[in-house]
């Protein structure tokens, strides 16, 4: 059995991961989906009191309530509370799961790589944008259920920059990369050759990746698909930077259809 620790991205809750913890749990493993400080069915609380080192707390302090270490999955903006509670507890952590989501460096924000997130702000908070694009493949049902749940998020979590010590590095991870928002193996590759030296831990023997066949959203619009990533991420196999499968599964590519 292996402990998953789901971590939504803007605007969701703990909600999010419903179907894919219901997944996991029913194959034997335990998921654990925490709704972050103001978000959710926290909503209620003062979006003003709530940073980035707010939400790195909520993540941390479920990590130290673990037995065990657990797979650390983020999606999205939950790259930023994941990491960050990953380097203050990386003994608590087995492996980190960036879903369609690079990995932040320390000293950056959110708002570094999405700039238009700043003049969106309504006040202390960020408003529910109007809806999810059919791009992403988020099914009729879905798209209800995250007009209905989504909330405005704390707008200081996306302009606080991240504070890392660099503990986090020596964590193995996963990259699952949803093809339909633009976010490929191909992609990951050209940046691994620029030479930057941001990007020298994607080749690293521990990363691996899976590519699928839908967007931004695959907890909505593929919780299958992307509960199989996630298993087969937590036992080490995927795709390395250069497409060759890696692990223990002897057939297949690491593409799913979504």
């Amino acid at each position: 059995m292996t402990t998953f620790l789901l971590v939504p991205g803007l605007f969701m809750g703990g909600w999010a991961w419903d179907a894919v913890a219901a997944e996991l749990t029913a194959r034997g493993h335990r998921a654990i989906a925490p709704t972050l400080p103001g978000l959710g069915e926290r909503a209620g609380e003062d979006p003003a009191a709530i940073g980035l080192a707010e939400h790195t707390d909520a993540v941390s302090d479920v990590l130290a309530a673990q037995e065990t270490a657990v797979v650390l999955v983020a999606h999205s903006y939950g790259s930023f509370p994941a990491v960050a509670a990953a380097d203050r507890r990386p003994e608590k952590v087995e492996r980190v799961v960036f879903v369609d989501t690079g990995f932040p460096e320390s000293g950056e924000a959110v708002v570094t790589s999405m700039p238009h997130l700043a003049g969106t702000a309504d006040g202390h908070v960020l408003p529910v944008p109007p809806g999810i694009e059919p791009v992403h493949g988020v099914p009729d049902d879905e798209l209800a259920r995250h007009r209905r749940l989504a909330t405005p998020h704390p707008v200081r979590t996306v302009t606080e920059p991240l504070e890392l010590t660099g503990n986090w590095r020596t964590i193995p991870t996963t990259g699952v990369l949803c093809l339909a928002n633009g976010l490929s193996l191909e992609v990951v590759r050209a940046l691994h050759g620029t030479g930057d030296p941001r990007f020298a831990k994607l080749a690293d023997p521990g990363v691996t990746y899976f590519e699928l066949n839908t967007g931004h959203y695959p907890m909505l619009s593929a919780p299958h698909d992307l509960t199989d990533a996630l298993v087969r991420a937590s036992a080490g196999e995927g795709l390395d930077l250069w497409g060759n499968e890696v692990g223990s599964r002897p057939h297949g590519p690491s593409v799913v259809s979504g």
